[in-house]
């Protein structure tokens, strides 16, 4: 059985590629690390934005392992242009999954280069590795594998949160462990 630990990054400072992890955010990080003593985690993946890297960070350093970079963990772009109604908008991209903002990237996309990642990751030869990534492209994924996941799912999401996803034969189960074991 391969076990994926989708993990949102810490309390940042914004929204910006290049924004950095808040002081709680960084205290965050560390507890995550904690958190993940008693599980085998073999690999780390993350965005490359700065906030995923410095939330594995301290969960690298714990177990000695590298960070890899992969761009199909980077947050979906909603549109290249500010909108006022961005929460109304996105909302309604969790219903239509083709609607696609001017510059942006529709749901369905950000899906599938999110299961892109899962399936190579699916290949790959370790049993325990972690993902860290943004909150929408998280919830989307999740949508992916089970389709009962929605808005409400990403309005739910916390900083850091973390989601298991196991697969055993092609069958994927979804468990949300980061309320149930950090309290």
């Amino acid at each position: 059985m391969k076990h994926f630990y989708l993990v949102r990054h810490c309390k940042a400072e914004g929204q910006d590629p290049d924004a950095a992890l808040t002081p709680l955010g960084c205290q965050q990080a560390a507890a995550l690390a904690a958190f993940f003593t008693d599980i085998p985690v073999e690999r780390i993946i993350a965005s490359p934005y700065l906030r995923a890297q410095a939330t594995a960070e301290p969960l690298a350093r714990h177990f000695g392992l590298e960070i890899e970079t992969d761009s199909r963990l980077e947050e979906r772009v909603l549109s290249a242009y500010s909108m006022p109604d961005w929460y109304e908008r996105l909302r309604d991209t969790f219903s239509d999954l083709t609607l696609c903002y001017e510059g942006g990237e529709s749901s369905q996309e950000a899906m599938n280069r999110g299961l892109s990642l899962l399936r190579d990751a699916l290949s790959a030869p370790f049993s325990h590795t972690v993902l860290v990534t943004h909150g929408c492209l998280m919830a989307l994924l999740l949508k992916q594998l089970d389709d009962t996941y929605g808005f409400a799912d990403w309005e739910a999401l916390t900083n850091p949160d973390v989601y298991r996803i196991s697969c055993q034969e092609g069958v994927w189960t979804i468990n949300r462990i980061w309320n149930e074991l950090a309290g």
